[in-house]
């Protein structure tokens, strides 16, 4: 149940406007769904986020959809998920639940402006443009590894905490 909390809550808050660029619950929910639910599932995230990639390109900002803009972001969604699967499912640790979020805003910081700047006139096609790509997101790339390591370090905390205290309640009546 809380998965999928923190997904709505990963779709709201790229909805709503927050006074902060980049600040969501995105890399978040994603690595928190991959940790906490079934690999059969794993679409319903993906599927959540790239609906909400239409309804923000086409209805809020008023652009032309392209799908091939969005294939690596989607490719993105869907890595996260595996990377919550692979380091938070079994183990979780203090460095894990600190270590997946710095890979997971990094990976998005790294990939999608390399495709912003391979991809589009923004930039240009010169290692001096490949930096002003990257320096121009600098901001949004803090406020992403902030979000997604607070909201990791809550959900994951949250329940590492409602487990201890049902583990002591549990022993305690049982003795």
């Amino acid at each position: 149940m809380a998965a999928y909390l923190l997904l709505v809550l990963a779709v709201l808050s790229r909805v709503v406007p927050f006074p902060g660029m980049n600040f969501t619950a995105v890399g978040a929910g994603l690595l928190y769904f991959g940790a906490r639910r079934p690999l059969k599932e794993m679409a319903l995230p993906v599927l959540s986020l790239m609906a909400t990639d239409f309804y923000l390109t086409v209805f809020a900002y008023h652009y032309a959809w392209h799908t091939g803009a969005y294939l690596v972001t989607w490719a993105w969604y869907a890595g996260v998920i595996l990377l919550g699967r692979a380091l938070l499912r079994k183990q979780i640790t203090v460095a894990r639940v600190v270590a997946a979020p710095v890979v997971s805003a990094t990976s998005f910081f790294l990939i999608s402006n390399f495709a912003v700047w391979a991809g589009s006139s923004l930039y240009p096609q010169t290692m001096a443009g490949l930096e002003a790509c990257y320096a121009a997101a600098l901001p949004f790339y803090r406020n992403d590894l902030l979000a997604t390591t607070a909201i990791a370090a809550v959900a994951f905390g949250a329940t590492a905490m409602v487990t201890r205290m049902s583990e002591q309640r549990a022993h305690k009546l049982a003795a």
